[in-house]
């Protein structure tokens, strides 16, 4: 993160922009006043600029709300307002870093997620909480839960179960319409328990240690990302173990829990400090958790060396793979994917400001043709899955469905398996009403592995 610059900034910030530590610690933070008051005038900024009118539906939303006031202007909303713009948003940050002139250092100090943020932890504060959100964000309890019966969590929570889903939808608000994420009897921990042997020809051999995050998705509900990352790694002759002490916490971000999220930050840091000390890099498997560790965590807590010293030591799955690409090059034996790829490119990995990682790394594979899509998929955790807002987050991932049938690619890709699952969803209405088969879904790492015929 820069500094503030001592010299007046330019009009529409041209110079590096940053973001301020988040004052979780701080009871200002959590004044509803104040936050209502700082709210009015971000928004007011909003108003008399309006780039942002395509990016989700808080801009609209807010948009709208001034637009039918009274007054025509920001004064004429309210609290209520507030809460109808703050419930679209899903911290995919793209706001802040694809749009908005008028972040810091500029002087109008514009920060719309992390204002949302701040107004989401003050609502929390003050006792307003989601309980079936609270209970869909502990994910390692339930991962846990259902690891032993995962076959029955599967078969309950499935679409095609209509009376169990439908029995969902009325006690616990989950859209009986919604793909939910599958759970496995053998998690990523378990099939990696014993690390891969580096391959003694793999180019990277002897110079390169990686530890594995695994995330709470990969662990529980795709470890085939873990072992597909593990193999691909083995393969360069990269020494890998994977390491999951627990999530991310991204799930209570989301919900303004930030003591929360700075424990998680805490803990899993000094789980990994021993790893970097024996000079392992890190490396995390979705981008979600990726921002986390890179991002977020040390704006939470800033005055932590341990997290400071993983957030400079992780790297997302396909940068890595890029640069080892680029420092030692690639063991051969990569094989072309028939068919085509198309790379959704998940907000929080442009988030990242590493560039089109995954593309990349996909381009490496001789003889495939890979297409980018630019363009939220609207899914957003828990905004995608409850009744109330999953519509909306198919609003916004429409178009974004659209972009990819019209690629007519084989195998459908995203930084976030998430949102994967979400596209391949509407694309399953979009394709079949147009007689096409919807695309395989993968993690490009999974794609990445099986060019190499390795798994």
């Amino acid at each position: 993160m820069s500094e503030t610059p001592t010299a007046p900034p330019r009009e529409g910030s041209l110079d590096a922009p940053f973001r301020r530590p988040i004052l979780w610690r701080d009871a200002e933070y959590y004044d509803l006043d104040k936050v209502h008051d700082e709210l009015q005038r971000q928004f007011d900024v909003c108003h008399t600029c309006r780039r942002c009118f395509n990016l989700c539906d808080s801009f609209p939303r807010m948009f709208d709300a001034i637009d039918e006031s009274a007054t025509g202007e920001v004064d004429g909303i309210g609290a209520k307002d507030h809460a109808h713009v703050a419930e679209a948003c899903t911290l995919c940050d793209m706001c802040f870093l694809t749009k908005c002139p008028y972040v810091p250092p500029h002087p109008f100090d514009i920060d719309i997620p992390h204002l949302i943020l701040r107004y989401r932890a003050a609502k929390r504060r003050a006792g307003e909480t989601e309980f079936v959100r609270e209970q869909l964000g502990k994910t390692d309890r339930n991962g846990k839960l259902a690891k032993p019966v995962a076959g029955l969590a599967n078969w309950a929570s499935a679409r095609e179960n209509t009376p169990l889903r439908k029995l969902l939808e009325a006690i616990a608000k989950i859209d009986a319409e919604v793909e939910l994420p599958k759970y496995h009897s053998r998690t990523a921990t378990d099939r990696l328990k014993s690390p891969l042997a580096p391959d003694p020809a793999g180019p990277a051999f002897g110079q390169r240690k990686v530890a594995l995050y695994a995330t709470c998705f990969v662990d529980y509900n795709e470890p085939d990302t873990a072992v597909a990352a593990a193999r691909v790694l083995a393969l360069q002759g990269v020494e890998v173990k994977l390491v999951y002490p627990e999530c991310c916490g991204m799930p209570q971000l989301e919900a303004g829990d930030l003591k929360d999220v700075a424990g998680k930050a805490e803990r899993v840091a000094a789980a990994f400090a021993p790893y970097i000390d024996d000079g392992y890099e890190v490396v995390a498997l979705t981008a979600s958790c990726g921002l986390m560790m890179k991002f977020e965590w040390p704006l939470i807590s800033p005055e932590d060396p341990a997290i400071a010293r993983l957030s400079a030591a992780t790297k997302d799955i396909a940068e890595y793979v890029v640069g080892l690409s680029k420092t030692f090059g690639l063991a051969a034996g990569l094989t072309p994917v028939p068919g085509g790829v198309t790379l959704h490119h998940a907000c929080h990995a442009r988030a990242q400001n590493m560039g089109a990682k995954s593309a990349e790394m996909l381009r490496l594979i001789p003889e495939t043709r890979v297409e980018l899509v630019e363009r939220c998929s609207g899914h957003g955790g828990t905004f995608g899955v409850m009744k109330e807002t999953h519509q909306v987050a198919n609003k916004v991932g429409r178009p974004a469905a659209r972009q990819v049938a019209a690629k007519g690619n084989d195998t459908l890709c995203s930084d976030c398996p998430l949102a994967c699952k979400h596209l391949g969803q509407l694309l399953t209405a979009e394709t079949s009403a147009q007689g096409q088969a919807a695309p395989r879904q993968a993690h490009p790492i999974e794609i990445f592995a099986r060019a190499y015929g390795a798994l």
